[in-house]
């Protein structure tokens, strides 16, 4: 059978997009009971129920149409109101905010509704794995920006302004962040925004971890003087409702930026899927309480593993938000990519290498604790195991 790489229909740029690093382990160990998974950062717990019933009791009033391209309007009311209660952000429901098929979408519209051909977008690493190929795709030039275990994998605002160019059009930040878990005080953040002003570029800030965050408060940088016209928010219910296969996002920006996004949108994905926006409007009215249990519950999982890791030897950051513990393996003398495979092949442990998130991540894995503590215990002893062989 022909690769895909040899087929001489396939654009160039998508051939050199590489797999998904996160996807290849999860495609391992899907149907294998014996093995316990750190990898794919999904919650454990299943939607809540009152989330669930309202989506059936609206498919079985019929609920099933189109809605309007933005979103349903009652769903953006309740972003609005929420993002100005957490975070005394306003956005107008009718102009500022564009409901997406999850984050994914919103930040593929974000990146092309302001990357033209050879601009360049500046991003942190380690990084989500989406972020550059997103940018190739909308013909860009992704420019690194790499952050250390010593500064708490925080990105210096003078690091990013190294790197700006003529070319360089916008900057990607992820607090909570993904795959370290490390989060950003609103002081640091201030330093980006004057980086931003300084030299007019965009800001794209992926929130989707922001309601889990388990020191401080998490502060978005739109809310700092003069960004939020210069900023696009992207959020989502995937991991603070538990809604993963909702697919359902939003994002928040000015009137300008979000009636690009609506032009690829309303001819790309058109709307999100209704029953999914009906479960989001239940979500944000009434699941405040499922997602305080959810965040204790999180939080006592990220003290067991950080101390599990600290323990077995392996130096491990201790996050403040997001669900990811990110240990240092570089002790070991194996590469991410090694440890991850043999541990994965000898004590069925998966975990992500951490060079899958760029060059930075290189010496470190990534642990998802979003799994039940008593599978956090026993994947720390089977780790333990495969430390003493070696």
């Amino acid at each position: 059978m022909e690769r895909m790489e040899d087929c001489r229909f396939v654009a160039e740029k998508v051939k050199n997009v590489p797999p998904s690093g996160i996807r290849r382990f999860f495609d391992l160990v899907s149907d294998n009971e014996e093995i316990i998974s750190l990898g794919v950062g999904e919650p454990d717990y299943v939607s809540p129920w009152h989330i669930r019933e309202a989506c059936i009791h609206s498919l079985e009033h019929g609920e099933t149409s189109y809605t309007s391209n933005s979103g349903l309007i009652e769903l953006r009311e309740e972003i609005s109101r929420n993002y100005t209660r957490r975070q005394d952000l306003y956005y107008n429901p009718e102009s500022e905010i564009l409901v997406t098929s999850g984050v994914s979408e919103a930040l593929d519209l974000a990146i092309r509704s302001i990357v033209d051909i050879g601009d360049e977008v500046i991003v942190t690493e380690p990084t989500y794995v989406a972020y550059i190929p997103s940018i190739v795709l909308a013909g860009g030039k992704a420019v690194p920006v790499p952050t250390t275990r010593e500064d708490d994998f925080r990105v210096k605002a003078e690091e990013i302004e190294k790197r700006i160019t003529a070319r360089t059009k916008a900057i990607i930040i992820n607090y909570p962040n993904n795959p370290t878990g490390a989060i950003m005080p609103r002081d640091e953040l201030e330093t980006i925004a004057k980086v931003a002003e300084k030299h007019d570029l965009v800001v794209i800030t992926d929130e989707v971890y922001e309601r889990l965050t388990y020191t401080g408060k998490h502060c978005s940088i739109a809310a700092l003087d003069g960004m939020r016209e210069r900023t696009i928010v992207l959020n989502g219910f995937s991991k603070a409702y538990s809604m993963t296969g909702f697919r359902l996002g939003y994002i928040l920006a000015p009137e300008p930026l979000l009636n690009a996004m609506m032009r690829i949108h309303q001819y790309t994905m058109l709307c999100a899927p209704v029953t999914a926006q009906v479960g989001g409007i239940e979500a944000l009215r009434n699941g405040e309480s499922e997602v305080q249990a959810m965040v204790n519950e999180y939080n006592r999982r990220r003290r067991l593993i950080v101390k599990g890791f600290n323990n077995i030897g392996l130096d491990c950051f201790n996050p403040g938000g997001a669900f990811y513990a990110f240990p240092s393996i570089a002790a070991t003398g194996l590469t991410s990519e090694q440890f991850a495979q043999r541990l994965l092949e000898e004590q069925k442990v998966v975990t992500i290498p951490g060079d899958v998130f760029g060059k930075a991540g290189t010496g470190f894995l990534r642990c998802a604790y979003a799994a039940s503590r008593e599978d956090i215990k026993e994947a720390l002893e089977r780790i333990e195991a495969f430390l003493n062989r070696l």
